[in-house]
C-alpha cells in the first residue's frame, strides 16, 4: 500500500496532468440563449389550527383538481432503536383499514373521487398524499383525514405487508446501488437514527400490529404534521374543510417522537467495500458533508455540482461517458435532511476501468475546488437548474410534494420561489467558495460494490485505507 504521501502525489499527478487536457471547442456561429422562464412561484397561505395542525393553502383555478400532501415529522431515525425500519412497514399498512373503512372501501372511494393514496417514508417525515377531483375535494380529504387518524393495523394485512416487504428486501439485496447505499449511511452517520435507510429480516420478523398502533398513536399527531393543499379551491374553501375534516384532531400528551440531530464528523476519506461475488462491475459511492438546504451557500453549491456531475452535459459525464466510456450514467447531487446535507457522485463502472474511474471523479473534484468556471459553464448551470425547476413543479402534485418537504426541512413556504431567484444571483466567486469547502475529494468517503479481488487490486494504488463496510 502507498504511503499517505504517495498518494498525494497520485491525486497531485490526477490533476496537473487533467490541467493540460483541453476542452473541444464549440461550433461557430450557435444560437444564443432563448428567454429564460423561471418557475412562477405559487402563493401559500399559511395558517394553523387550534391543535397545531400548519396548513399551507394553494388556490391554482382552472384546472379542476386538488392535491393534498399530510407530512408528519419523523421518518426513519424516529423508529423505535429495537425496531428499525419500522417507519416502512408503517407506511406499508397505514391504509389498510381505519375504524370506519375497509381497505377496499378506502381504495374503491378514492377511486370514485378520481384519485388513489400514495404513503411514502423518508429520513425526516412520512407522507401522505392523494390528488383528486376539485368536485369530490371533500370526499378525498375525508378519506386521507381518516387514515391519519384512525387506522387500525390489521392482523392479517401487517402479516401480508411483512411478508412482502421481506421479498422486496431480497430484490434490494440483489441491486449494487441499494447496498452502497445502505453502507455509505453507516459510514456517514455510524449507530445514530440516520443510518436506517429500511428495515432487515430480523426486524421486520420481529415487528407485531400492535407496534404499529402504539407507534401510530405516538407519532401521527397534529401539532407534528403540516397539510399542504393545492388545487381549483379558494383559500377560504380550503379552509373550511381542514377544519371539519381535521379540526378534531389531538396530539397525546406524550412528547413528540422526533430524532435527536445526527453527528457530522466527517467521514474518513477511505474506501469501504461491499462484496459481491462474480460481479462484472464496480459501483462507486462517494460522499463527503455539504450543506443543509437552510444554508446560505446552498445554491452556490447547487450550481457547483451542476458544473460537476449533477446534468448530462457535466464535467464528470463529458469526462468519464463521453471522453472515455468507462459508465453510462455518472452522476453527483445534493441530498438534504432536515438535519444534514450530502454531496454525493455515483457511477457503475467495469471491472477493468474501476481504478481510472476514481482517478478521474477524483481530478473532476479537485479541478473544481481549485478554478474557476467558465462563464459559459456557469451560466447553462444556473439556466439549468432554474429551468428544470420551472419543468418539474408544473403539476399540483409536484407543488404539494415540494412544499411539504420544504416544511420538513424547517423552510417557509416562500422558499419555494426564492430558489429560482437565489440560482440566478449566484456569483462566480460564491460557486468558487461552495466549490473549495465542499468539493476537494479528500473529504470524501468512498464505498465500492463488486468483486472484492477487483476493488482491492484496483484502488490499493491510491493509498487509501481498504476496509469491510460497517
Amino acid at each position: 500500500m502507498k504511503s499517505p504521501a504517495a498518494a498525494a502525489a497520485l491525486l497531485f499527478f490526477a490533476v496537473s496532468a487533467g490541467a493540460q487536457r483541453q476542452e473541444p471547442p464549440l461550433p461557430k456561429d450557435l444560437p444564443p440563449f432563448g428567454p429564460e422562464k423561471p418557475l412562477q412561484a405559487p402563493d401559500a397561505k399559511a395558517s394553523k389550527l387550534d391543535n397545531g395542525l400548519t396548513v399551507w393553502l394553494v388556490p391554482q383555478p382552472g384546472f379542476p383538481k386538488v392535491s393534498y400532501a399530510l407530512a408528519i415529522l419523523g421518518g426513519y431515525p424516529a423508529d423505535p432503536k429495537d425496531h428499525p425500519g419500522l417507519s416502512q412497514l408503517l407506511t406499508a399498512t397505514i391504509d389498510q383499514g381505519t375504524r370506519s373503512r375497509s381497505a377496499r372501501q378506502i381504495a374503491e372511494q378514492l377511486q370514485g373521487a378520481g384519485g388513489d393514496l400514495s404513503v411514502n417514508v423518508a429520513r425526516d417525515s412520512i407522507r401522505i398524499t392523494t390528488s383528486v377531483l376539485a368536485g369530490k375535494a371533500a370526499d378525498g380529504l375525508a378519506i386521507l383525514a381518516d387514515v391519519a387518524q384512525n387506522a387500525t393495523f390489521p392482523d392479517s394485512e401487517v402479516d401480508l405487508a411483512k411478508r412482502n416487504l421481506t421479498d422486496s428486501l431480497d430484490l434490494q439485496e440483489a441491486d449494487p446501488n441499494f447496498l452502497a447505499n445502505r453502507a455509505m449511511a453507516k459510514v456517514l452517520y455510524g449507530d445514530s437514527p440516520y443510518s436506517i435507510i429500511s428495515p432487515t429480516k430480523s426486524s421486520l420478523a420481529a415487528m407485531t400490529p400492535a407496534d404499529l398502533r402504539a407507534e401510530f398513536a405516538r407519532r401521527f399527531r397534529p401539532d407534528q404534521a403540516l397539510l399542504v393543499i393545492v388545487g381549483d379551491l379558494s383559500a377560504e374553501q380550503m379552509l373550511t374543510l381542514v377544519r371539519e375534516k381535521l379540526g378534531a384532531w389531538r396530539a397525546p400528551a406524550s412528547p413528540a417522537a422526533i430524532a435527536s440531530p445526527p453527528p457530522l464528523n466527517p467521514p474518513p476519506h477511505a474506501v469501504f467495500f461491499v462484496a459481491r461475488p462474480d460481479s462484472v462491475q464496480t459501483t462507486l459511492s462517494l460522499a463527503a458533508f455539504g450543506p443543509k438546504r437552510s444554508d446560505p451557500d446552498f445554491g452556490a453549491a447547487e450550481v457547483a455540482n451542476a458544473i460537476y456531475g449533477g446534468t448530462f452535459g457535466s464535467r464528470l459525464t463529458s469526462n468519464i461517458r463521453e471522453d472515455k466510456g468507462y459508465t453510462y450514467t455518472p452522476g453527483s447531487f445534493l441530498q438534504t435532511f432536515r438535519a444534514s446535507g450530502t454531496l454525493r457522485t455515483e457511477a457503475d463502472v467495469r471491472n477493468a476501468v474501476t481504478a481510472p474511474s476514481l482517478n478521474e471523479i477524483f481530478y473532476e473534484m479537485n479541478r473544481l475546488a481549485t478554478t474557476s468556471p467558465t462563464d459559459r459553464e456557469l451560466q447553462q448551470a444556473k439556466r439549468y437548474l432554474v429551468g428544470i425547476e420551472a419543468i418539474q413543479l408544473q403539476s399540483r402534485d409536484a407543488v404539494a410534494g415540494e412544499l411539504a418537504s420544504l416544511w420538513t426541512k424547517g423552510l417557509p413556504p416562500e422558499e419555494i420561489g426564492n430558489y429560482g431567484k437565489k440560482i440566478t444571483a449566484t456569483k462566480v466567486e460564491e460557486v468558487d467558495a461552495a466549490a473549495k469547502k465542499y468539493f476537494p475529494a479528500s473529504r470524501t468517503a468512498i464505498v465500492a460494490v463488486g468483486e472484492e479481488k477487483v476493488i482491492h487490486e484496483a484502488l490499493s494504488p491510491f493509498g487509501l485505507p481498504i476496509n469491510p463496510a460497517p
